[in-house]
């Protein structure tokens, strides 16, 4: 009787460092997720923050391309507004909808594209492009490693316990973002 009792307290104790354990490593993931949003917000805002100055170039040289230009100005006040994560991917996706489409407008001015200063500005646009999509494939992956964590068992029992719900992944749902640029001269 008295292994019997030993046992059961190893039992427990082993069942309380499993929880303890997995509790921690549930906000140790949760603190990258958070870590990895910022990094690609800041890289959201720096794209934001860019793109008033594109639109005034652009504008002194398509003055019949108010639409266009007004869809990303849109898209851009979306982005500036937007306070949950989600609504900073959904409107991150509306400001890259717009963006692409500001990209094929350029294409029909080549004067245009011999500014200097366009052409530092879209060299900017670019490279931080490349940083959101680097840091939302690094977002995506911590994400993806939480929520397998969040309905694996057994851990799935200390996430129900302690309120740990699925992430949203930053994913392109727009179709027409999926869609090749049609660029014609």
């Amino acid at each position: 009787m008295k292994y019997f009792f030993i046992a059961l307290i190893i039992l427990v104790i082993l069942a309380g460092v499993w929880y303890i354990s997995t509790y921690n490593s549930f906000i140790a993931l949760q603190n990258k997720i958070e870590e990895a949003f910022s990094t690609m917000d800041i890289y959201l805002v720096k794209r934001s923050d860019l793109i008033p100055n594109l639109v005034n170039i652009v504008k002194g040289y398509t003055k019949h391309e108010s639409e266009t230009l007004e869809k990303i100005v849109r898209a851009r006040q979306n982005s500036v507004n937007a306070k949950t994560n989600e609504e900073k991917i959904a409107a991150a996706e509306e400001l890259s909808s717009a963006v692409k489409g500001f990209n094929v407008l350029v294409e029909d001015y080549p004067e245009l594209k011999a500014d200097t200063n366009f052409l530092e500005l879209q060299r900017q646009l670019t490279s931080i492009e490349d940083d959101i999509a680097t840091s939302r494939r690094y977002y995506n992956g911590v994400v993806r490693q939480y929520n397998t964590k969040v309905q694996s068992f057994p851990s799935s029992i200390v996430a129900n316990s302690k309120g740990f719900v699925r992430q949203p992944l930053f994913e392109v749902s727009d179709d027409s973002q999926r869609e090749n640029v049609k660029v014609e001269f």
